[in-house]
């Protein structure tokens, strides 16, 4: 829960990607109450009793979610689909505001690489942006198994990783008021 606060405020996108790794360790814990305990709250010693309650139903709540939306086996939160929708609709706008300049330069070096990514991956009505996180979330799976050196693992890390980052780096600054995607 602290650490999904503080991601969320930071860097939306490690906040999706932290998100979609709960849901897989929920699942792998078959949404018991006592294993998520057990296994990702008891260890936290720096927690009292009040706050690894608070945890535990923050977890819970995350389970019931999952449930609530079908998504038992597979598949990510309608929450988490939503931010990169809104993600989507600034890198959309940005491929036409002054703002954009850099990202777009910064897009460009992905772009050729899309088609490829979208056939392996799949699915030809997702959005760039989502295609985009799949391919991290993937590659972040990889690197745990000790597979991260794989030509595709470092190829996406070369091309997807500085687009999300500077995607939501300016997402970030519009949402604190930073930046103003409109001025000139």
């Amino acid at each position: 829960m602290d650490i999904a606060i503080t991601k969320r405020k930071e860097n939306i996108a490690e906040y999706i990607l932290y998100l979609w790794q709960l849901e897989d360790i929920l699942r792998a814990l078959q949404f018991s109450p006592e294993a998520i305990y057990t296994t990702l709250i008891a260890p936290r010693k720096e927690l009292d009793e009040q706050q690894k309650s608070a945890f535990l139903i923050w977890y819970m709540d995350i389970a019931n979610l999952l449930r609530q939306e079908g998504k038992e086996e597979k598949g990510h939160l309608e929450h988490t689909l939503h931010l990169i929708a809104d993600l989507h609709d600034l890198h959309l706008r940005l491929q036409n505001l002054p703002l954009g300049a850099h990202y777009r330069t910064t897009y460009a070096r992905l772009a050729p690489e899309l088609p490829k990514l979208r056939a392996v991956i799949g699915n030809p009505g997702m959005s760039d942006t989502e295609l985009c996180f799949r391919a991290l979330y993937a590659t972040m799976l990889y690197r745990i198994k000790g597979e991260g050196g794989k030509k595709a693992v470092t190829d996406t890390l070369e091309f997807i990783s500085p687009v999300i980052a500077e995607l939501a780096a300016l997402h970030g600054k519009v949402e604190r008021g930073e930046e103003d995607l409109f001025k000139e």
